[in-house]
């Protein structure tokens, strides 16, 4: 059934797409049916209350329509002692409010809960166009059954669906698109940084994103693993668009805690895959782990820029532990191939700090994109091996001919040379420094590929 408690009115042009949430108690299958619409694996799915506790959202298209699809955690109402759950009901509350379209999932095999009249008593309030979906409605007997079992929430009688299957789901579809507020202008583009924050279980990702957006966004806790998927979200600094992706924190062994840990970290290493830079936070009281330089490998490994965080630094000043001179010497003492990457220090608690951050985000994205003139590059090079002379091997010296980049997002040179495997581990380095040592590419990982010249030419 569908039910619009508030006729939607034109908005001005916006930077975001329209809005649907999907709400709902515990386990009614949200995160399936959030899955099934967006047509890829995005959210946990699982068997067990409360699995998803985040919003994550994702862009679903229809009949023309972009729109974006939020999945959250279920609203569970018995638990009013529980600070989980009661962070998860906040964190549904809120995008329920948000949204321009309510899909209210309930369990059709289950049949109406008392929690369901709950619920909807919570979504009324929002006097939101709102989309009664009975979730698992396979059987003919099932069917049958619902227009009396879901009478009593005053909704009229509940669309269909099986998120397991599909059915039903084009017709959902059709009523959210017929839901959405009037197409809004399209902004003209913008570059998006994707910015990931990455680190071990309990460094304060979650309170460093909400410090960074100014509200309560992700649920913050002191228990490890509140995080369990990759969560996105977007706001403005300095006219740029920022998506900021917060993350479950990495464990050594991602089996420990079940499925639901292992897809996390899943999660977490997929948002690395697909971020511009990654926010590493380190707790400034332990100082750098095993982990965190893990983690700072695969970074690497991905070619992300990088930005390495110690957060709680107000516990430092408080107890006098060290100086950050001392921090940024255990960094880089632990991981020296992160020697490129700025070390920033703040305390997302307190804020304090907070302001250096953005400003080396926006300088590593931009290095990403760093482009050096072609003869600009080969002067420097030249002088380099003038000044410092490739070693012999095997009695042939390296000739470096000429210098190019191709690529950049992160910046790629290709050195053409007479042999690539004279080419010694040391040189590479050299190299590298004096490309850093001439040109601003802090925070980015450098690829520098030898090609041999006559092979080339031969093609």
């Amino acid at each position: 059934m569908v039910i619009s408690q508030e006729t939607p009115q034109p908005r001005a042009a916006e930077l975001r797409p329209a809005t649907v949430a999907i709400v709902g108690r515990a386990n009614v299958g949200k995160s399936a049916l959030f899955n099934r619409l967006i047509g890829r694996r995005l959210a946990i799915v699982e068997d067990t209350p409360g699995v998803t506790r985040d919003r994550i959202y994702a862009l679903a298209e229809w009949r023309g329509r972009t729109f974006s699809l939020v999945d959250t955690g279920g609203i569970d109402l018995d638990r009013p002692g529980d600070e989980i759950a009661a962070g998860t009901r906040a964190q549904a509350e809120i995008a329920a409010r948000d949204a321009d379209v309510i899909v209210f999932v309930v369990d059709a095999i289950e049949g109406r809960n008392p929690a369901d009249d709950e619920v909807a008593a919570v979504l009324r309030r929002t006097h939101k166009p709102l989309i009664l979906v009975a979730n698992k409605a396979e059987s003919p007997r099932v069917l049958d059954a619902l227009p009396g079992e879901f009478a009593s929430l005053g909704l009229g009688t509940p669309l269909p669906v099986s998120a397991l299957h599909g059915n039903g789901t084009g017709d959902l579809l059709d009523a959210i698109v017929d839901l959405l507020p009037p197409q809004a202008p399209a902004p003209a583009t913008t570059h998006e940084i994707a910015v990931a924050l990455i680190g071990q279980p309990n460094v304060g990702k979650s309170s460093l994103l909400n410090a960074l957006l100014g509200e309560e966004r992700a649920i913050v806790s002191a228990v490890p693993g509140t995080t369990r998927d990759a969560i996105d979200t977007i706001f403005t600094y300095n006219d740029r668009v920022i998506r900021l992706i917060d993350t479950a924190g990495l464990r050594k062994k991602p089996t420990v805690g079940g499925s639901i840990e292992y897809y996390s970290s899943l999660r977490a290493l997929g948002a690395i895959a697909r971020c511009d830079v990654a926010l590493l936070l380190i707790d400034a009281l332990r100082g750098p782990l095993a982990q965190d330089r893990r983690l700072a490998g695969m970074v690497i490994e991905e070619r992300k820029g990088l930005v390495i965080v110690a957060n709680k630094y107000d516990l430092v000043r408080r107890q006098g532990s060290y100086a950050q001179s001392e921090l940024i010497e255990a960094v880089r003492g632990a991981m020296p191939f992160t020697s490129f990457a700025p070390v920033t220090f703040l305390s997302a608690l307190t804020k304090r700090r907070l302001g250096s951050l953005m400003p080396n985000v926006l300088r590593v994205a931009e290095n990403l994109d760093r482009r050096i003139p072609t003869p600009q590059l080969n002067d420097v090079i030249r002088d380099a091996v003038l000044a410092h002379p490739p070693p012999i091997a095997a009695g042939r010296p390296l000739r470096i001919f000429y210098t190019s980049q191709p690529g950049t997002h992160p910046p790629l040179f290709v050195m053409h040379c007479n042999d690539p495997d004279l080419v010694t581990p040391a040189y590479r380095r050299f190299l590298e420094h004096t490309l850093r040592a001439n040109f601003d590419f802090t925070g980015v990982p450098l690829t520098i590929e030898f090609r041999e010249r006559r092979r080339e030419e031969e093609r």
